[in-house]
């Protein structure tokens, strides 16, 4: 169910609001431009400015748009285990197929902290893929802690931001080939799949849907030739989304493309003039715009 391109969704605003009628569009949107599923109010949706009931209300709203056509995979992590748990029984209210937790940020848990957060996440009842990013939770989940909640049937994958590609391999090997692997980091997401994955989490999705989608489809049918074609069509514009934090230029990108307004909140603020001129250019190569 958890392959191919899924996006990150941005969380649109207007006038400082939640505009979810642009949310519900940029869903059918994703879904005609093959898009396979869904992940709302991950870092890149800004959870971290919304309110909990924004949070829930993005998460049903793309529950509601996706209709069982793709799966939604809601963002759910926090780093208080309480407030995960609740998180993760507000997305199997609203009918999510899965969640996505990151490892707890600021407060560095021990690997069997982490044991113990996650399990806590599973035993809700939803299925749990792990978010790990030690860039920015600064603590990493270890393949033999990994390997360890991977035993919970409620614990399926992993979304894997390290940038590591041995990391797959190894992963792989302590965790099963069934076990998920996304990628986490848009520029080496073919390398990924050749070592194991079966997608990627994007934030370049959003304004490339489609090209992402094919460069996924092809990684998966064992062509790798074509997905180097898109990954050189891609890597301009990663490279630009990525300057200033991604999902600022992604916004940008999106209001180019007319499709939200490239609204953030504080403390992030709009990409600046310069940033603005490499997204356009990258967006040009790629063929979005003329």
């Amino acid at each position: 169910m958890f392959r191919g391109s899924i996006p990150a969704l941005v969380t649109p605003f207007k006038h400082g609001e939640l505009d979810l009628e642009s949310f519900e569009a940029l869903i059918e949107w994703h879904i005609a431009e093959g898009s396979s599923g869904f992940v709302p109010v991950g870092t890149t949706g800004e959870s971290p400015t919304l309110t909990h009931a924004e949070h829930d209300a993005v998460v049903a709203a793309c529950v509601k748009a996706a209709a069982g056509r793709v799966p939604v995979i809601a963002g759910a992590g926090s780093n208080s285990t309480r407030e995960t748990v609740r998180l993760v029984e507000a997305a199997k209210d609203a009918g999510a197929d899965a969640a996505l937790v990151v490892t707890p940020y600021y407060n560095k848990p021990t690997q069997a902290g982490l044991i113990a957060h996650f399990e806590a996440a599973a035993e809700v009842g939803l299925p749990i893929i792990i978010y790990n990013i030690p860039p920015r939770s600064v603590v990493d989940m270890l393949p033999g802690t990994m390997a360890e909640l991977a035993k919970n049937p409620n614990i399926i994958g992993v979304k894997d931001a390290t940038a590591d590609l041995a990391r797959v391999a190894i992963t792989r090997e302590m965790c099963g080939p069934e076990f998920i692997q996304l990628s986490g980091e848009d520029p080496t997401a073919v390398g990924y799949n050749a070592m194991g994955g079966v997608g990627c989490i994007s934030v370049t999705a959003n304004v490339a849907p489609r090209l992402c989608a094919e460069m996924q489809a092809a990684t998966l049918a064992g062509d790798y030739a074509k997905a180097l074609e898109y990954q050189d069509k891609l890597i301009p514009l990663h490279r630009a989304i990525f300057a200033e934090p991604g999902l600022c230029g992604a916004k940008y990108g999106l209001s180019v493309l007319g499709k939200c307004a490239d609204d953030v909140r504080r403390p992030h603020v709009q990409v600046s003039d310069f940033v603005k001129g490499q997204i356009e250019d990258a967006m040009r190569f790629a063929g979005l715009i003329n």
